[in-house]
């Protein structure tokens, strides 16, 4: 006779409950290469398209018509409209800020910029629109924009900005915005305690500086910012930033050129150079980043980092010790298709941007 113990039926319901895997449901289709999303307070989202479009669209409907009164975007490479924020307070002001590819006077040059608008009642045009900051120096070149934005629980907007490949040594000097994060108030001024304020030479809205392209920005329950950056080939990296500090790019690097070989002394760490959090060597192209505050999926995944990946196009989750260590990392939903965005929605459930699919898609627990 066994001696396993028989259990009621709802206790076993409960158990293969509980050994469910989440599974991803469409929530948004037909979008062209969307970017970035974001929640509105009445159940819409409010979405980006590379290409230079803004859309609304309701879960379970098709996206909206484009919104009116966008600024003029270099829709080159992998630069357009990239990155898309509310206010957060949002539900007062109707504000929100937005991250693009802004062209040169020249019509060869562009750089990172951001905006601010006012989202109209209507949800069909944007009004008041301001750059509020614009990345020097402007370059001829259709990579590396970075371009994510994050409010800081102070109310300062923090924005990464990419090296543009072309001005990787740029990443390392301080009279440009090449491979840096700046921080910057909502109307564009300089904060009084950024850390490069007094320093002679050095652009006043710099944070931090030796990143390569960063397209994952945010900030986690205790007010902390991490960022996380593409390595060249390797070498991918989640840092926590913090004011005046220097990342290393392109001094060093868990990378190498693509098609090998090392890049300039060759080497991963050296003194007065920040190391990162994680690591991921081969690269997995990082875009969109959130620590989960919800407890929907259980306590294994609350407080876990989620970051898309571009290349292979799974959801990547790390969890960190309370030294920063990572213990936990999974490969969540392989093949789901290249991921450009990963938000926390206002339900608590994780929402997934697949750049290459045209979809929002929600994990259900």
């Amino acid at each position: 006779m066994s001696s396993h113990r028989l259990l009621p039926v709802a206790a076993i319901a409960l158990a293969t409950l509980a050994q469910a895997a989440p599974e991803l449901e469409t929530v948004v289709e037909g979008l062209k290469t969307p970017w970035a999303l974001a929640f509105l307070p009445d159940g819409q989202f409010l979405i980006t398209e590379r290409d230079g479009a803004l859309r609304t669209a309701r879960p379970g409907g098709k996206p909206g018509a484009p919104i009116a009164g966008l600024p003029a975007i270099a829709a080159v490479g992998q630069g357009g409209l990239l990155d898309l924020q509310l206010d957060s307070d949002f539900a007062r002001n109707r504000t929100i800020y937005f991250c693009f590819a802004e062209p040169g006077a020249d019509g060869k040059t562009n750089s990172t910029a951001l905006a601010r608008a006012r989202l109209g009642e209507d949800l069909k045009r944007l009004t008041d629109v301001k750059v509020i900051f614009s990345q020097k120096p402007k370059m001829d070149s259709q990579l590396h924009f970075g371009c994510r934005i994050a409010e800081a629980p102070d109310g300062k907007l923090l924005l990464s900005l990419g090296e543009r490949y072309k001005g990787m040594q740029s990443a390392q000097t301080l009279d440009n915005h090449l491979g840096k994060i700046v921080r910057i108030g909502k109307d564009g001024s300089v904060p009084a305690d950024n850390p490069f304020v007094k320093t002679p030479g050095a652009l006043p809205e710099i944070w931090s500086y030796g990143h390569r392209n960063s397209q994952g920005l945010a900030f986690d329950e205790k007010g902390r910012l991490w960022q996380h950056e593409h390595g060249p080939q390797g070498g991918d990296e989640l840092n926590l930033i913090g004011p005046k500090l220097n990342y290393g790019w392109p001094v060093i690097t868990y990378g190498e050129n693509y098609g090998g070989g090392r890049i300039g002394d060759g080497i991963a760490a050296k003194a007065g150079m920040e190391q990162p959090v994680v690591k991921w060597v081969p690269s997995i192209a990082p875009s969109g980043l959130v620590k989960l505050k919800s407890a929907k999926y259980g306590a294994a995944w609350q407080g876990s980092f989620f970051i898309g990946s571009l290349k292979f196009g799974h959801l990547a989750r790390v969890k960190l010790d309370a030294d920063n260590r990572p213990v936990e990392q999974d490969k969540l939903f392989p093949d789901a298709g290249r991921m450009r965005d990963v938000r926390e929605g206002p339900d608590g459930l994780l929402y997934l941007v697949l750049e290459s699919r045209g979809r929002v898609v929600r994990v259900k627990p």
